[in-house]
């Protein structure tokens, strides 16, 4: 028997066709044009990623600090500095000499994010300097939960992530209506008032 090109192996079976040089050529252009159309939307798609998962991780943080005033019994202060692009949680000074156990913990925003935080209803404790003297950054605004759960009335009413290079492109977080917890507002004229 003969292949389609007439060939016979030296074992009386036909030879395989396999793929000419024209042919991977023409595939690996259209791949390359596939990868060309494809790269700028799924860039796209990952920065989106990034916003959204810094505000979950803020949001875990907050509830963090909320089980951890509530089940220790001391206030807990979510501290954001806004100028470092950073982020934490420690127990408010005065309650323990300091966090033991690496139950203290420090975020930075992604190279492309930043932080911005409203003002307090209270404005005692706004900054960090008036309420403690630690490791705190001087120039940080704090969320403050007591002991029972609910949110101090010195925390901020809202904190936006947004992404630098579009002011349309953020994240609204606040308390809610009840006090006892941070939410994402998913209304944007909200967040934007």
């Amino acid at each position: 028997m003969t292949s389609r090109t007439g060939k016979l192996c030296g074992n009386g079976r036909s030879a395989r066709a396999g793929f000419t040089l024209i042919e991977l050529i023409l595939v690996m252009a259209l791949l390359v044009v596939i990868a060309a159309i494809v790269t700028p939307q799924m860039s796209q798609f990952f920065r989106g990623r990034t916003l959204e998962n810094e505000a979950r991780r803020f949001m875990t943080l907050t509830r963090y600090g909320q089980n951890r005033a509530v089940s220790e019994g001391i206030p807990m202060l979510v501290w954001i500095d806004e100028q470092g692009r950073r982020y934490g949680l420690e127990a408010q000074p005065g309650f323990l000499d300091q966090d033991e156990d690496g139950k203290a913990v420090e975020y930075e925003l992604a190279d492309e994010l930043e932080i911005e935080v409203g003002t307090a209803i209270s404005m005692y404790g706004v900054t960090g300097t008036q309420v403690m003297g630690r490791n705190l950054p001087a120039n940080a605004r704090l969320i403050r939960f007591e002991p029972d759960g609910f949110i101090s009335d010195q925390s901020p009413e809202l904190i936006l992530i947004r992404r630098t290079a579009t002011a349309s492109d953020l994240v609204a977080i606040g308390p809610g209506r009840n006090w006892q917890h941070y939410e994402v507002y998913t209304n944007q004229i909200y967040a934007l008032r």
